[in-house]
């Protein structure tokens, strides 16, 4: 039973990966532990996640293979179907990899070791990956050099350095500065998965129309309260079948597209480079940071559909975030969450043909929210009630949010070119 970056956790769960494609042995128990997370694999292709509370000192091959059942059922059947089907047409581009350079970037500001961490993992991707690659890290606002150290340590990762703070604005930098046909985005607290450039080129490959991409999102560890509770809620889980969105067709669901964050998370997504400058890039009055770190991930994915462009999901594209290790910074992130939408939805609502499906999005939400809320409340779980009313507040806050932000990021722009000039 392989340990996820050969590590386990003190007084959290304990991370295993077990491949369902070799013969199952007993999972042993390391004491102190309060649980085990499992991920399935089915050779490089994840299957399923599971949170085992209280395990006991160990697992038989037996109940292992029951559970594996039960939670990887899905994406084996899928898989399996996927390779017959190859196999049926003769498809012999099954490994090729599609032409053109994938520009990976990392916006970061101030995280050096997240970001030192984040790096070797790209690297040892592009090991796994036939295919050509750029690495390129935006430094965006530094308070000093270390990050611009940590990237020249590491000979083939290009350093940009953005003075403009804000998300969004880095992004866009790095849709200036890429020379990729493809340019992907990975959160500098996430570790890529070794076969994550392979899963990124197969998606590609299966769907050559496709103008976006978003991948995986697995724990890259559990060794708080708030981090367990984080997956318990759900996580960034999108499940482990691929999905695909026509924005020419659908399909979607009834708050198709505006419900974007069905969609998969920021920090693992990809788009084709002519596609987004077409779009015009992101939209830097969203993603800012404090006091609006939030939304520019679901107009993006929105955009794109909008336009008439596809959107697939893949989970063989896999990363593995560091979750918020406090009760305080998860309670902050709930909060960024409801005020990040809020303002995505601000800045929709210029469109009038949109404001119907903002209004009935709206109304799911809140219905949503106060019912997990009242859920709570009945439990007298008081650090769901916190989370749960964070988000319900971070949504009252967000609201004329986008209008805000607008107004703020000019004073910013102000202020740099200001200082620049003195």
């Amino acid at each position: 039973m392989d340990r996820i970056f050969g590590h386990t956790s003190s007084m959290g769960y304990a991370l295993r990966v077990m491949d369902v494609t070799r013969p199952l042995s007993a999972l042993s128990v390391d004491p102190g532990v309060d649980g085990v997370g499992l991920l399935l694999r089915d050779g490089d292709r994840p299957l399923g996640f599971l949170l085992l509370p209280d395990p006991g000192p160990s697992l038989s091959p037996t109940e292992l293979e029951r559970l594996a059942v039960g939670a990887g059922a899905d994406g084996l059947h899928v898989e399996r179907l996927r390779r017959q089907l190859l196999r049926r047409h003769g498809d012999d581009t099954a490994t090729e990899v599609p032409s053109g350079t994938v520009t990976v970037a990392v916006c970061t500001r101030n995280r050096p070791d997240d970001l030192g961490h984040c790096l070797d993992s790209i690297d040892r991707a592009r090991r796994a990956f036939a295919g050509d690659v750029e690495v390129l890290v935006v430094d965006n606002a530094p308070p000093d050099d270390a990050t611009q150290r940590v990237v020249e340590q590491r000979p083939g990762v290009r350093y940009v350095r953005e003075p403009l703070a804000g998300l969004d604005v880095a992004r866009n930098r790095a849709l200036a500065e890429c020379r990729g046909q493809w340019l992907a985005f990975v959160d500098d607290d996430v570790r890529v998965d070794d076969r994550w450039l392979v899963g990124l080129a197969a998606a590609r490959r299966e769907h050559p129309d496709v103008a976006g991409l978003v991948g995986l999102v697995l724990p890259a560890e559990l060794e708080t309260e708030a981090q367990v509770r984080f997956e318990h809620r759900g996580g960034f889980g999108r499940g482990f079948v691929q999905r695909r969105w026509d924005g020419r067709h659908g399909p979607g669901g009834w708050l198709h597209p505006l419900g974007a964050g069905e969609f998969g998370a920021g920090c693992d997504m990809a788009f084709d480079v002519a596609v987004l400058r077409a779009l015009g890039g992101f939209d830097d009055a969203l993603d800012t940071g404090a006091p609006l770190p939030g939304g520019g991930d679901l107009d993006i994915f929105f955009r794109v559909l909008a336009a008439g462009h596809v959107l697939v999901y893949e989970p063989r594209m896999a990363v593995f975030h560091r979750h918020r290790r406090g009760m305080d910074e998860l309670r902050r992130q709930y909060a960024s969450w409801g005020t990040g939408l809020a303002a995505y939805l601000g800045a929709r609502w210029a469109t009038p043909a949109e404001r119907p499906l903002i209004l009935r999005l709206v109304v799911w939400w809140l219905d949503d929210q106060t019912k997990r809320l009242a859920s709570a409340l009945r439990s007298r779980d008081r650090v769901e009630i916190r989370m749960a009313a964070a988000e319900l507040a971070g949504g009252a806050v967000g609201v004329g949010g986008y209008a805000r932000s607008r107004r703020r990021m000019a004073a910013r722009r102000a202020a740099l070119v200001s200082g620049a000039a003195q």
